[in-house]
């Protein structure tokens, strides 16, 4: 029991860092619980749970990076609700075996977001977005499919979440023009409450191990605040292909286990 309590700390203290680093948290977190012996469902609702405390560490950590955007960010966390809301009474109502199948796509989705999003936020796709952001009609074309973008992020961000973080990151680079550490703090935000408006609806309709989301919390409370604070200083970009390769690896063991 207590070696199961301190590998749930480390793992969630890794998932806290990767969370606050990369949007990438169910990477480590979701496996943990699956190794400890927790069915994938309610492995999935306790890792929603125990997420919440990645964003109680990273948003006070992040508090000089989100200084002068909060009308805007309370605008994209709105959303991000009504999305996670919708994917999170999906999880709900569709068959175990349905979520064991697409898990690996998504985390195998994962890596590719990723590697896609680590080339940076000047690349040609979104240097362009950016340059047509100057063009008033153009921006309200943006603007408007960002919008439907954060909401669709937010239902999955309900549904399982691994890489959802990533996307944000990539739809806010191009709608704000900040630098990468004041939206991956926006993000962080965001993701924290997803979460929470996810577990309201699990609490009342969902199992939860209780007895693993607090280990897990811990872990992730503590990896949520460092993750920011290295942020600033950290070589993102090999970051990313590190963890990226990693997504790979596991999208393949789950792949093999819900199809072999």
């Amino acid at each position: 029991m207590l070696l199961t309590v301190l590998f749930l700390i480390v793992a969630g203290f890794f998932a806290g860092l990767l969370a606050t680093i990369a949007g990438l948290a169910s990477i480590v977190s979701y496996p943990a619980l699956l190794i400890v012996g927790i069915p994938p469902v309610v492995a999935n609702v306790s890792n929603t749970v125990a997420l919440i405390s990645t964003g109680l560490g990273a948003i006070p950590a992040s508090m000089r990076e989100l200084k002068g955007q909060w009308h805007r960010v309370m605008g994209y966390t709105i959303l991000s609700v009504i999305g996670s809301f919708i994917g999170s009474s999906l999880l709900l109502i569709a068959p175990a075996s349905t979520f064991e199948k697409v898990v690996p796509f998504f985390i195998l989705s994962a890596g590719i977001l990723l590697i896609i999003s680590g080339r940076g936020t000047e690349s040609n796709v979104g240097t362009k977005l950016k340059r047509d952001g100057r063009n008033p009609h153009k921006e309200r074309i943006i603007k408007l499919i960002s919008y439907f973008g954060i909401v669709f992020v937010g239902g999955y961000l309900g549904y399982f979440g691994a890489a959802g973080g990533v996307v944000l990151l990539a739809i806010l680079g191009v709608i704000t023009h900040e630098g990468f550490a004041e939206y991956n703090a926006v993000k962080n935000f965001m993701c924290c409450i997803c979460n929470v408006a996810a577990m309201l609806l699990f609490i009342f309709k969902a199992t939860i191990d209780w007895a693993a989301v607090v280990p897990l919390g811990i872990g992730l409370l503590i990896g949520g605040y460092t993750g920011p604070l290295i942020v600033r200083h950290v070589n993102v970009k090999m970051l990313r292909m590190l963890i990226a390769i990693a997504s790979f690896v596991l999208a393949g063991y789950l792949g093999y286990k819900a199809y072999l």
